[in-house]
């Protein structure tokens, strides 16, 4: 993986000098090179900082196709792009390395967009084609790699990261409606960011620009079916065995380097399952990290070492403590531009830190099972709500005690408290409320009572839910799908590229240069998981039935048994003589909130005061807001964020 720059002007010359400036800010991105090209008349430039991770000696960017008519900046990997590369072959185009990135390059010289359907894989990518005189950025399917924009003075900005964005003169402001939205559940259109002017090329899209205009297309959706085609019966051995099939091709391809490869692992069954095929593949006997929290209840250290132990890996705990998730807190912001909801983050940023000072660049990881297997209990609660129909409805309170009871930490996170409201335009726009939205919207009202009153007035009678659904094809992606299928949809269009595979994901591994690989998100995986009846995701009241069969072979009895736990460190409320606690008073008792301007002083200090008579459960659940805004204040001051 690398970082990527590009800058394209319909008025002035582009400077080189801003876009090495820039490829040097994402120097963490890709520490073995940075470079830079400019078009002769000076219109167009590309920047790349280079991880060398395939052809480790010719593959330098920005690379040209054999007249020079195109330059391309790709970060991210192509898989099975051999094979691409003999057809391009055939078919007289001539290759300068050996890498993956340049078959991007060639199948656009003769595909045009069109090429983007033939990739597979994790990337974002900028093109200059002189030709037409545009600037082509394309993403993958479900924004594993981050990719933003910003056109300042008839200048189009394209980068890996927004702090790239800033050396080359975008100024960064807080988007206050995009903040004011993300209090609602990270809720806002999948084309905004939290700053404002910037923003992101969504998942499954690409971006045409020739400097004053951006225009931005979709290549690729989810495609859930309409409910009767979902519910028809299928041979549930031949679709296990199908699936099974894809992701032992899907894990194999990514285990192809120039480099080692190593696994991160959890005492979860997305990782573990990841774990257990690459070491049926893998020549040799892989390496797998795990992190070790001090306290109990969050740590899955004896889980993991027996998954490791049953794969035959060579296991490496690592131990991470309290004061090291807060001395770590204000780096890992800066490398994930964006708020975090708990220190688990931070969790991942140390251990990407630990796998790097270790020698290893490249690591398999078990992100987008949840979001494509329905693994978290929300979907399992639209299940019994919205799912069972004609079913007793005192059996259905008994399924929803027993799932609630049996998911403490997510209560107020990813399950609602109590009463959720009416979420009436939601209501009335999908003919139901998805539990998160449910749940979101009451995490949202806890949010805006500590607004300062002079940033929620502009915001009075906003609903931050129907904003979204206006940026989403209710029409051809959600309306006739069935209930979970719709909240998987919905969850994969915000939460997972804004915060899963970013904070939890590319963010934290690029910070100290390692290349994550997800196998979950094959695109070829989710059409595969995409057409299986509901029934098959969630059985019962069991969630990823698909993914446990499909992996049962090469995962422990206790993996395959336990039910989904979410990948959380130990909140700093439940520690208030540690060093991340200190952290958060000192943050929001001092002068950094107050500047802001985002929130009400008076009010966070009350709810910090409150803290520590409250029982274990209710200072669980305020780890989220506190977190929340102390995360904030410290962003705003890392990124030299101006009001």
């Amino acid at each position: 993986m690398c970082g990527i720059v590009a800058s394209v002007s319909s008025r002035n010359r582009v400077s080189s000098e801003s876009l090495l400036s820039a490829a040097r800010r994402l120097v963490h991105r890709g520490p073995d090179a940075q470079t830079v090209w400019t078009a002769s008349h000076g219109r167009a430039g590309l920047g790349h900082s280079r991880l060398s991770i395939i052809d480790l000696a010719t593959g330098h960017q920005p690379i040209a196709n054999e007249d020079e008519s195109l330059h391309i900046v790709v970060n991210g990997e192509f898989y099975d792009f051999e094979v691409i590369r003999r057809d391009l072959q055939g078919r007289g185009h001539v290759f300068r390395t050996g890498s993956d990135s340049e078959i991007a390059l060639h199948l656009y010289e003769d595909l045009g967009a069109r090429a983007l359907h033939h990739l597979r894989g994790e990337y974002a990518f900028a093109l200059w084609d002189e030709r037409d005189g545009l600037l082509f950025a394309g993403r993958d399917r479900f924004g594993i790699k981050p990719l933003y924009y910003a056109i300042v003075n008839g200048t189009c900005h394209v980068a890996s990261e927004v702090k790239a964005l800033q050396a080359l003169g975008v100024p960064i402001r807080w988007d206050r409606e995009s903040l004011f939205d993300v209090h609602y559940g990270l809720t806002h259109a999948p084309s905004r960011s939290t700053f404002e002017g910037i923003f992101q090329v969504p998942p499954g899209c690409y971006l045409l620009t020739d400097g004053a205009h951006a225009h931005v297309h979709s290549y690729w959706d989810f495609n859930y079916p309409l409910a009767d085609v979902t519910q028809a019966p299928c041979d549930p051995h031949e679709a296990i065995e199908r699936l099974r099939a894809t992701l032992y091709e899907a894990v194999r391809l990514r285990l192809r380097a120039d480099v080692p490869v190593a696994c991160y692992l959890s005492g979860g069954l997305d990782s573990c399952s990841v774990l257990g095929i690459a070491s049926e593949i893998a020549a040799q006997p892989l390496r797998a990290y795990t992190l070790s929290f001090d306290m109990a209840d969050y740590d899955e250290r004896a889980l993991a070492e027996a998954q490791a132990a049953m794969s035959g890996a060579e296991f490496y705990p690592i131990p991470i403590q309290a004061d090291q998730l807060a001395h770590s807190l204000s780096d890992a912001l800066y490398h994930s531009e964006r708020p975090f909801v708990n220190a688990h983050a931070v969790g991942k940023y140390l251990l990407s830190k630990a796998v790097r000072d270790s020698g290893i660049r490249v690591v398999l990881t078990g992100e987008g099972a949840d979001e494509v297997f329905a693994g978290y209990p929300f979907f399992r609660r639209d299940l019994v709500l919205y799912n069972m129909d004609g079913q007793d409805p005192a059996h259905a309170k008994q399924l929803l005690d027993a799932l609630t009871a049996a998911n403490p930490v997510s209560a107020g996170l990813l399950l609602p408290t109590g009463e959720t409201g009416s979420c009436e335009a939601t209501r009335r726009i999908l003919g139901f409320v998805p539990t998160i939205l449910a749940t979101w919207g009451q995490q949202g009202e806890h949010m805006r009572a500590l607004l300062h009153p002079d940033f929620a007035a502009p915001f009075k009678g906003r609903d931050s839910f129907r904003a979204l659904l206006n940026h989403l094809d209710v029409e051809h992606q959600l309306s006739g799908r069935e209930a979970v299928n719709q909240s998987l949809y919905i969850w994969g269009k915000t939460t997972l590229p804004n915060y899963i595979l970013s904070n939890l994901g590319d963010r934290m591994e690029m910070a100290h240069s390692v290349e994550g690989r997800l196998p979950f998100l094959d695109h070829k995986v989710v059409e595969e998981v995409v057409k299986l009846p509901v029934a098959m995701k969630i059985r019962g009241m069991t969630e990823k039935h698909a993914l446990r069969e499909a992996a049962r072979p090469v995962i422990t009895d206790d993996i395959y048994r336990r039910q989904k736990h979410p990948f959380l460190a130990p909140p700093a409320t439940l520690q208030t003589q540690g060093a991340l606690w200190e952290l958060m008073q000192d943050t929001l008792r001092g002068d950094t909130l107050k500047r802001t301007g985002l929130y009400d002083h008076k009010k966070v200090i009350e709810m910090l005061d409150r803290v520590p008579s409250m029982n274990t459960a209710a200072r669980t659940s305020m780890d989220v807001p506190l977190t929340w805004i102390t995360s904030l204040c410290l962003l705003q001051e890392r990124l030299a964020i101006t009001d």
